[in-house]
């Protein structure tokens, strides 16, 4: 058996989590060179968008194995909250409604330190296994 430190899917999800937090660490980035002039650069924050969303609905899927596995909750409540900010981020980016765009890029990132942090310090153990 498995000890808790290498749960396939505890470890997927924190690879899949990092992998999300990279991403979406870019994409402030592109949209500074683009503000600065550089208007090819929005292409490269267009791609960004698709990377991140691509890889927030890949972790969705990791999170919803984590709470039928591990019966551990807590990262698909946490992924659903930033999956649908950014898949709201993406249209209003899309839309160019800066106003609702930006701020919530801001906190999107916040939120996926965070979850970032959550899962690296908290062990993703099955749910009766934590109890005991």
């Amino acid at each position: 058996m498995a000890t808790p430190a290498t749960r396939p899917s505890g470890w997927t999800l924190r690879a899949v989590v990092s992998a999300h937090l990279v991403a979406i660490v870019g994409q402030p980035v592109f949209a500074g060179v683009y503000l600065t002039g550089d208007y090819d650069s929005l292409h490269w924050h267009a791609v960004g968008a698709d990377v991140v969303t691509s890889i927030g609905y890949s972790q969705l899927i990791v999170a919803i194995v984590v709470w039928v596995r591990l019966r551990q909750v807590w990262p698909f409540l946490g992924t659903a909250a930033v999956v649908a900010a950014e898949t709201v981020q993406y249209f209003a980016g899309l839309d160019g409604a800066l106003w609702l765009h930006v701020p919530l890029g801001v906190m999107t990132v916040a939120a996926l330190v965070v979850q970032f942090v959550a899962v690296w310090r908290r062990p993703v153990v099955r749910g009766e296994a934590r109890d005991a």
